[in-house]
Order: C-alpha cells, then sequence, then structure tokens
C-alpha cells in the first residue's frame, strides 16, 4: 500500500451489507480512493452526474457523486487516485444492488498510484444475506438520469426517516426532507382561462442539494405564515413534479407542489441542521459569468438607494424597488437590484456585509446584479467570509477607490448599436427597461416576423425639415398648420409598428422613414402608391419584409394612452446584418479569453 495514506480496512464491505442499527456507519467518516471518475451522460437532465469507484485498498464498489459537489470534478479538486474522507453518505440499491452516495468531502491528497488491489464487490444484497431484511435506510427505487440512481434516505435517530433532497423524485412515495427554508416569495396573484388565485414558493435547503415548492390557494392559507425564512422544517406528503425551469433556475429537475394532505413540522433538533451553502466570486470576475447566469456574491455596502416604484408592465401594479452598490477586496463596485419584499425590508444604515446567493447577471452598461424569485440576501452573516471583509473594509476598504464594471465596458448610448452589449428581448423585458421615470436604451438583434399593414404611413409636409402631418381640404389641396402653406400633393413618410422576435421572446418595436426605408428599400411615396394600384404586388412587398433579421438600437420609454401605463420601444437605429462582419466577431470571439 501507498505509504502516504491509510484507507479505511473493510467499510465497503460493511456499507454494501449494512443492516438496521448499524446507523453510525454513514457518517463514520471512512478514508477512501477514488479510482475513477466518469461523466454519466443523460438528455433528460441539464445537470451533470458523475459516477466514481471508491476503494478501501480490499474492495472497491461505485458511488454516485451529490450535485452540489459537481464543482470539485470540474476544478479538478478530486480526479483519479484522490484520497478522499467522506464526511456523508447515503445509499440506494438499484437492481438489487447497493450503491454509495457521497454527499459530503474532505480531499487529504492524492496518491501516485492505485493502493492495494482491491476486488469488486458488486453482489446482490439477496445474495450476500439471503436471511436478513434490508436495512430500513435503502429501498428499492427505478434507476434515474440513464443509469444515474438517486439517493435513498438514512436513519435519523431524533426524529423521522430523512430523505435527502437530492433522492426525491416522482417514483418516491413515502418520504419525510428535514430542509431549511432559504427564501420565500411574497403571495401573488394568477389567472388564466381556468380561474384565478394566490400562489407563492419556497425553496429548500439540506446537506445534498436545494429544491422549489410552490403553494397554491388553500396552501397559501395553509402554509405560507407557518414557513419561515432561516426555519428548518420536517415536510412530508407533498408532491413531487418534474420542475418548470422557466420559473426556476435551481439545479433541480424536480420540485414540489404543497398540496391539503402535505405536513410540515418545525424541526426543534439543532443538531445537524442545514447550513446555507455559498460559492462566492470576486466582483472583479463578474465579466467572465455569462450573462442571465447566477452566482454568489459576498460584498460590502458602500451606498444604498432610497426605496422606490415603479409599474409592473404586465399586472400594472405597482413594485418596490431598490438599488444597492457593493464591493470587494477585488477593487470593483456593482450594482445590485433588489425588489418587493427585499427591497422593503432593506433598512441597513451602516454599511454591512451582504452575502447574496443565487443573483442574476445583467450586462446593461456594463456587469450588474438583480435580486430574481430564487435569490437570497443575507446581511452581516455569521461566516467567514463576511468577518474577514468587514475586517478589510474597516482597515483601508472604506479609503479605497473602485473600479465599476460600467465604466470597464462602453455602454449603450441613444442611436449607437452596441455589438458588446446585446441584448435578448427576454432580458429586456425582465429588467423592466423603460420603467424608470427617464428613457433607457439598449441594442438587440432580431427578426421581423409581422408587420401592421393597416396605418403604414403618414402625409407629412413636403418642406424641407418640417414632417408635420399636413390634412386635405375640400379645394384638394394638403395644408401644413406649421408652415402655414398648402400643397398640391403630401410627402408619404413611414410610421412603422412591427412585431419581432428572437430565440427567447416576442416585442413590438416602433419606428419612423428610415426604419421603413430600410425594412422595405422604397420610399414610402412608391409603396403608398402600390397599394392604391395593385393590392397583390403590395402585399407580396409586405410578405418579402418579414423574416429579416437586423440590428437594432432602441429606446425604452414608458408613456400612458388611453389611461393605460406601458413601455414602447422606439427603434433609433436599424442595420441590415453585414454576414462578414457577423463572422469575423464570432471568429474573434473564438480566440478571446472568454472562450478559453
Amino acid at each position: 500500500m501507498d505509504t502516504e495514506f491509510t484507507l479505511t480496512s473493510g467499510i465497503i464491505s460493511r456499507l454494501i451489507h449494512a443492516q438496521g442499527g448499524e446507523n453510525d456507519l454513514w457518517t463514520s467518516g471512512p478514508t477512501l480512493q477514488f479510482i475513477s471518475i466518469k461523466k454519466v451522460p443523460s438528455t433528460s437532465s441539464p445537470v451533470d452526474r458523475y459516477r466514481i469507484i471508491v476503494s478501501d485498498g480490499e474492495k472497491y464498489t461505485q458511488a454516485m457523486l451529490a450535485t452540489q459537489l459537481n464543482q470539485m470534478v470540474t476544478d479538478e479538486a478530486i480526479g483519479r487516485h484522490t484520497v478522499a474522507r467522506i464526511d456523508k453518505l447515503t445509499c440506494n440499491v438499484v437492481q438489487q444492488r447497493r450503491l454509495i452516495i457521497i454527499l459530503g468531502i474532505t480531499v487529504l491528497g492524492k496518491a501516485s498510484d492505485k493502493i492495494g488491489n482491491p476486488d469488486n464487490i458488486d453482489i446482490p444484497i439477496a445474495v450476500a444475506n439471503p436471511t436478513a431484511a434490508p436495512a430500513p435506510a435503502v429501498a428499492q427505487q427505478p434507476i434515474h438520469q440513464a443509469g444515474a440512481p438517486r439517493p435513498q434516505a438514512v436513519p435519523n435517530n431524533r426524529g423521522p426517516v430523512v430523505f435527502p433532497i437530492e433522492g426525491l423524485s416522482p417514483y418516491s412515495n413515502k418520504w419525510t426532507i428535514k430542509a431549511r427554508v432559504t427564501q420565500k416569495s411574497d403571495i401573488r396573484q394568477w389567472s388564466n382561462n381556468r380561474g384565478e388565485g394566490q400562489l407563492f414558493n419556497v425553496t429548500l435547503m439540506d446537506e445534498s442539494g436545494e429544491i422549489r415548492a410552490t403553494g397554491f390557494n388553500q396552501a397559501v392559507k395553509d402554509f405560507y405564515d407557518k414557513l419561515q425564512e432561516g426555519k428548518v422544517y420536517y415536510i412530508s406528503k407533498a408532491r413531487v413534479n418534474l420542475a418548470k425551469k422557466k420559473f426556476s433556475n435551481l439545479p433541480n429537475e424536480y420540485e414540489l407542489a404543497l398540496e391539503k394532505n402535505t405536513e410540515i413540522e418545525e424541526c426543534l433538533d439543532q443538531s445537524n441542521l442545514p447550513t446555507v451553502k455559498y460559492n462566492f466570486i470576486p466582483l472583479s470576475n463578474l465579466e467572465s459569468i455569462e450573462k442571465d447566469a447566477t452566482c454568489d456574491v459576498i460584498g460590502v455596502v458602500k451606498e444604498a438607494s432610497a426605496l422606490g416604484e415603479i409599474v409592473s408592465k404586465t399586472t400594472h401594479r405597482e413594485l418596490k424597488k431598490r438599488e444597492l452598490t457593493i464591493v470587494d477586496r477585488s477593487g470593483y463596485s456593482v450594482r445590485v437590484t433588489l425588489w418587493g419584499k427585499q427591497a422593503e425590508q432593506y433598512e441597513h444604515h451602516d454599511q454591512p456585509v451582504v452575502a447574496f446567493k443565487g443573483v442574476r447577471v445583467g450586462d446593461f452598461g456594463g456587469r450588474s446584479l438583480s435580486m430574481i424569485s430564487t435569490s437570497m440576501m443575507n446581511a452581516n452573516p455569521d461566516i467567514p467570509e463576511a468577518h474577514a471583509l468587514k475586517g478589510w473594509f474597516s482597515a483601508t476598504g472604506s479609503t479605497e477607490n473602485f473600479q465599476s464594471h460600467s465604466n470597464a465596458m462602453p455602454s449603450v448610448s441613444s442611436g449607437t448599436f452596441n455589438r458588446a452589449e446585446v441584448r435578448t428581448l427576454s432580458d429586456v423585458k425582465e429588467s423592466q427597461l423603460g420603467q424608470s421615470d427617464k428613457p433607457e436604451y439598449f441594442s438587440s438583434r432580431a427578426t421581423i416576423v409581422h408587420i401592421k399593414a393597416d396605418n403604414i404611413s403618414y402625409p407629412a409636409c413636403p418642406s424641407e425639415g418640417c414632417n408635420k402631418k399636413v390634412t386635405e381640404g375640400a379645394d384638394g389641396q394638403w395644408k401644413c398648420e406649421k408652415c402655414d402653406r398648402s400643397y398640391e400633393k403630401p410627402e408619404h413618410r413611414y410610421i412603422m409598428s412591427m412585431s419581432v422576435a428572437d430565440h427567447t421572446e416576442q416585442a413590438w418595436f416602433q419606428g419612423f422613414n428610415d426604419v421603413g426605408l430600410a425594412v422595405f428599400g422604397m420610399p414610402a411615396n412608391d409603396l403608398v402608391e402600390l397599394r392604391e394600384r395593385d393590392d397583390a404586388a403590395y402585399n407580396a412587398v409586405m410578405h418579402k419584409a418579414t423574416c429579416n433579421t437586423f440590428n437594432f438600437s432602441c429606446r425604452a420609454k414608458q408613456d400612458t394612452y388611453n389611461e393605460q401605463t406601458r413601455v414602447r420601444y422606439g427603434i433609433t437605429r436599424i442595420m441590415p446584418l453585414n454576414y462578414l462582419e457577423e463572422a469575423c466577431v464570432m471568429r474573434d470571439l473564438l480566440h478571446s479569453d472568454w472562450a478559453r
């Protein structure tokens, strides 16, 4: 054996043949070696799963790595011949064979080669111990994710038999999870063709992972006040469904539906409680994070705006908003936007250290961050990173100058197309651009899918620089009130309203004469004349104008029409795609630091 490490001899055999009453095995912290690590292919989930062959020097067997530990593989913290203490594990039974699920690891080092000469212990449970009943910690369950099984429950002497969140699936029947509520949403209204009602959701977390739980109507009355952020609960008899990824960014393919039979009991046992896990990145590294991705950051609040209000473009209700500027030791600052309840409850005035979990990265005017429904904010958390940051800020950080990502990157200005800050239409809408007091600008690449053809132009004054609408008099002359002159005929100018779309969303863009010239390739006078003499030719021109892609620079501004407030997206510049230029941009991107 390798003299640097001592493996826990015989533990593989004990784990594989464990029966009831041997609960200490699952928390004994055995030392094992990883013989190999392999990604399990899956087409049903975006979350990677890794299979590990673990050895105690005498026997080896298959194990699965809990998904919250995937970063250790991608960061190469663990690999072939790694020796580690397994701080926490559980198991599952797949096709009558017990499979170890690794939930916690402390890396001890890497051996030069395989330790010992272990044999495979791939023995069916029924053969290995034909007379003993299976351990109560394990239950037979279907294979999950193309061969990647989900972990099962382990006994808990202080309460019910507890399943890890990672082990829940629609195939699970009798289960209880012990989870901390890390985030609770406001109560929201829903309405569709089947009716209307209320809903709320919470994010639940244990040592194995996170899951979203949603309650509708009666469940709102039963559980909203009972579930409090930061507290730990035993939860059972909820329905396990496939997660709706449109509403959640948690790395779990399932979610819970709270129902009338759901049982929720606060856990008063303060031992082995799940704690919030962060994966902080320095603020200077936000440039390397993909737009719309989520991340964890921690910083000192340098500035905090007053609580403001905007009107939601979808519900037309007032929405609370507050912006924080946070800094960290990397020398950067970033703006974090709080919404709704989080914005209202922020009442700190002493420049606290705030930890954010799962905030979304934006790129309007440079990198920015925004709280979303599954985000979590914790002021002055009792964690080492917060204490270190507070000490640094008190000593020297408060007097330093910080670089803003918005200063490091060119910003979008009126009338210019900023290729570095092209935004998807869904991002434009979700960021609620245009709902502030001032107009906001953005660049976007979209395809025309429909053009309103019933009012595509207006009769304008032909005088140079006027462009005001003219009206036809009884004598057939066209009168301009601004110029106080009459003309034999007007100069038609485009007034465009068209539906555009990209791969994420659809929106209505408005534009004027230069937009129409780019879209149709002819003056408005010619198109109006064509409509009056040949409907078929006119319809052919309209049809040809759709399905063309352009680069747009737009102005988002809120206005009110017929007592209805909405955001209008006005086109300030439109540019046909230059495919050579676009190809060169993609080529340069592949050679940039981002691609490496």
